[in-house]
């Protein structure tokens, strides 16, 4: 990405969003991106009220606790500073919606497991959703921003419901701001951004809303980072990022297969080819692979993309990282099997770490459990720990993982 702010036309001062000032933020959606993120922002905007809301009571309450639901290094003193200053965590969805000046929709979009696009479209129902509750509730001027990632014109689909369902005197601008926040740094993420990047329309009334949105950045991201574009290209440039940055994972996971055959140690190879500054050194630390919410469900939307443009060879090209990155997990389990004079049957093994990366509590499609997994189909007996994994998350795998799971190492 270019770095910089985009050269885009003011929008003039008649604009209806021009006399907009946001006072009040809403972000529907009280997971890992909303509550970190909208808990920044209260932090650095104090004169901005900032309210997370969900449909979830019990993690809403665990929000206003001192147990908060998901673990950041930094996030638990950001919380405190702000909670009952600026920041508000509720579950009445549509006061918190009906007095914004700006609504932050922050909710999950999970891949399809059914109908069209099944296995690799994302599910844009709790977006919709979200759109319709806004627009049933709005009777003035609001900005929507898209903050979920969600797939390319997703935009358009809101837009439509907010014009097919909007009243009299409504006016609802829509703006892309996707996230680019990495689990265990996610608040030093968001407190020094590499960049900001916010897409909308490009008229009048989109140009404006997107100078609202980078006013609240500015209280502490400079302005040179803030980037403006039209919005699917700030859509598409989400999905291609961690694109990227799962391909160089899948990258140097292959050649750490190669190197075992020949006898090279991945670790120096990666340490050679990373001082080329036109590679770099970040993302070449050989793994099980990649893990988390969103490379394997982000490239999966990318080749579905793809696959609805005419594009297969673009499709076969993306859907070959999550190959290999599968190959890697599978492959790992069948050396510490061979190891162990190729039978774990009934043997004691111990895992240590269970979330997908260190510093987080997160075990979505974590390379462990995939682990754990292969060796229980062999028989093995497991011991897990994980500092940031609480006991009663790592049970719930289910009847199948409880079964050989003969301990929770505290």
């Amino acid at each position: 990405f270019a770095v910089g702010i985009a050269r885009v036309a003011v929008a003039p001062r008649s604009s209806p969003m021009a006399v907009c000032t946001v006072k009040k933020v809403c972000c529907i959606g009280a997971g890992y991106v909303g509550g970190s993120t909208c808990s920044v922002v209260a932090y650095k905007c104090p004169e901005i009220k900032v309210t997370i809301v969900d449909v979830d009571a019990a993690k809403i309450a665990a929000w206003n606790s001192p147990d908060l639901p998901i673990y950041e290094p930094g996030l638990q003193e950001i919380v405190e500073t702000a909670r009952g200053r600026n920041l508000f965590f509720s579950a009445d969805v549509d006061s918190a919606v009906t007095e914004a000046d700006l609504i932050f929709i922050s909710v999950n979009t999970p891949t399809k497991t059914f109908g069209l696009g099944k296995g690799r479209a994302a599910d844009l129902k709790y977006i919709e959703a979200s759109a319709r509750r806004i627009v049933s509730l709005t009777k003035g001027r609001k900005i929507v921003v898209e903050k979920s990632t969600v797939p390319v014109r997703a935009a358009e689909s809101i837009e439509r419901i907010f014009e097919a369902n909007r009243t009299e005197g409504v006016e609802l601008e829509v703006l892309s701001n996707p996230e680019f926040l990495a689990e265990g740094t996610a608040v030093a993420d968001l407190l020094n951004p590499s960049r900001v990047l916010i897409g909308g329309s490009q008229t009048a009334s989109g140009y404006a809303a997107m100078k609202q949105l980078s006013f609240i950045y500015s209280h502490w991201v400079p302005e040179e980072k803030i980037i403006l574009t039209n919005t699917w290209s700030s859509e598409l440039s989400k999905l291609t990022a961690n694109a990227f940055l799962a391909q160089r994972i899948s990258s140097i996971n292959a050649i750490s297969a190669v190197c075992e055959a020949t006898g090279a140690d991945v670790t120096e190879v990666a340490h050679a080819i990373g001082t080329d500054f036109r590679i770099g050194n970040k993302f070449l630390q050989a793994s099980l692979g990649f893990g988390g919410s969103c490379f394997q469900k982000d490239i999966l939307n990318l080749v579905y993309l793809c696959e609805a443009l005419s594009l297969p060879e673009i499709a076969a090209y993306w859907n070959q990282v999550i190959k290999l990155n599968d190959y890697q997990k599978r492959r790992f389990a069948t050396r510490i099997i061979n190891s162990l004079f190729n039978t774990v049957t009934d043997k004691k093994i111990t895992i240590f770490g269970f979330a997908f990366k260190k510093d987080t509590g997160d075990t979505r499609e974590s390379a462990s459990i995939y682990l754990c997994k292969h060796l229980m189909d062999e028989g093995a007996q497991l011991v897990v720990f994980d500092p940031k994994v609480k006991d009663r998350q790592i049970i719930s795998y289910g009847e199948v993982l409880s079964r050989w799971l003969v301990g929770v190492a505290l």
